[in-house]
């Protein structure tokens, strides 16, 4: 009978009778898991070939974190080999009854160290979490980066060992700790508690629970249950902007937080939907999820293209196709602020073939020179308004951000007490 490794206390509790031989030379001779793992594959694959086929022992379930059993698996088949799999006891069943856990009840999230990434995504704050793998203090201190990503420093972790001595069963930590101890070993998987629903500030199910009690008509804010849609407009409106000014200042930290101010109002929005019965905030994140993977075919499908300028023309005509038989200028919102209108107006337009591209500039330039003094009416200037934003598109321009980035410039002026200069 082979062994993955005769390093392990039920090795010592083994039926006396079969000759017992372990794969633990090739983990002292090779440089990596892989190496040793494939290592094992091939020396296992080789022995079933005799007449009498091999029995292969690993600690634990054969299926719970076994990559050699797994590639075996897959090996054997292929090479039209039978297998048998005898189930064994986990080192999460040794958990769920140190901790008193029901792994399905309780919602329990198994990760393996060796997956989880710097800033992993993995993880579920709001879920108890048993991390498997944590062979060393290199691995904890991999597990420790990953983890402060999601949770406080101070947040509690238990190694627990899954040898089954009482004595050592329990080594309570917190994250930031995690990897000062010398405990670890390929039988100290880590614990990490769950945390509390408004304790979860970094994933977006904490965010949208801390809404939800704002909501709430138990406990929730009064002025948040006040709120419609239509109180709530000019706040979405003015995050937005706030959100540019914060872009417009390149501050990173400022950034985060006026976007964070913006994901609020959408996450009100949709809470105040789905008190009404109206939609939820899956449906918000399922629209435009849906939206993005049908409008980029080159990526989800197996549309080709050769640059942006493709990208844009197959975006149009799926927009196209979106809105058959309605009005082209339709999805332009009227409450868009007036020269981003404008610009929006004209570019669908030109799309469409409804529209020219730009206008004669010097044309234009001549006609404001030429107006009498005070003869200049709202409607006059309007039109001028509008062919420069033509003209803005016809060299490729955004006409809104030349303008904001002068009224900063003007604005600066007036603050510094500076003499006004006019603005070429």
């Amino acid at each position: 009978m082979w062994l993955r490794t005769s390093r392990h206390p039920a090795v010592a509790d083994l039926p006396v009778g079969p000759r017992y031989e372990s794969f633990d030379d090739i983990y002292e001779s090779s440089p990596s898991f892989e190496a040793v793992y494939e290592a094992i594959v091939r020396r296992v694959l080789a022995l079933a070939t005799h007449p009498r086929g091999v029995v292969y022992a690993v600690p634990g379930h054969p299926l719970f974190g076994e990559a050699t059993v797994r590639t075996l698996l897959e090996r054997a088949e292929e090479a039209a080999l039978s297998t048998r799999v005898v189930a064994g006891v986990s080192f999460l069943d040794v958990i769920a009854t140190a901790l008193g856990l029901d792994p399905l009840a309780d919602g329990l999230l198994l990760l393996d160290a060796l997956a989880l990434a710097p800033s992993s995504h993995l993880f579920q704050p709001g879920r108890p979490t048993v991390i498997a793998q944590v062979y060393d203090r290199r691995v904890a201190s991999h597990v420790k980066l990953a983890l402060l990503e999601s949770y406080p420093p101070q947040h509690r972790a238990l190694v627990v060992w899954s040898g089954g001595a009482p004595e050592t069963a329990k080594i309570e930590t917190t994250i930031e700790g995690l990897d000062r101890s010398d405990t670890f070993d390929h039988l100290a998987p880590v614990y990490v508690p769950p945390l509390g629903a408004f304790e979860n500030v970094r994933s977006f199910e904490g965010l949208r629970a801390i809404v939800a009690k704002l909501r709430s008509p138990d406990g929730g804010c009064p002025w948040d249950l006040e709120q419609t849609h239509e109180t709530l407009k000019r706040f979405l409106l003015e995050e937005a902007y706030e959100a540019l000014d914060a872009l417009d200042e390149g501050q990173p930290h400022r950034i985060a937080e006026e976007l964070g101010d913006l994901m609020m109002q959408v996450l009100l929005h949709a809470q105040v939907a789905e008190d009404a019965g109206e939609f939820s905030i899956e449906d918000v994140i399922a629209s435009i999820g849906t939206k993005l993977v049908r409008r980029h075919p080159h990526v989800f499908g197996d549309v080709v293209v050769t640059g942006s300028a493709d990208v844009l023309r197959n975006w149009e005509e799926l927009k196209k196709e979106e809105r058959e038989g309605t009005p082209v200028l339709n999805a332009v919102p009227n409450a868009m602020p007036a020269l981003a209108q404008a610009q929006a107006l004209q570019s669908r337009a030109a799309t469409a073939g409804l529209h020219e591209n730009g206008v004669d500039a010097d044309a234009t330039i001549d006609r404001v020179a030429r107006l009498p003094a005070g003869k200049l009416d709202a409607q006059s200037l309007g039109e001028i308004l509008f062919d420069i934003v033509a003209i803005a598109r016809a060299h490729d321009i955004d006409a809104v951000e030349p303008l904001r980035t002068a009224s900063r410039r003007f604005r600066a002026q007036i603050e510094n007490h500076e003499p006004e200069q006019r603005l070429q």
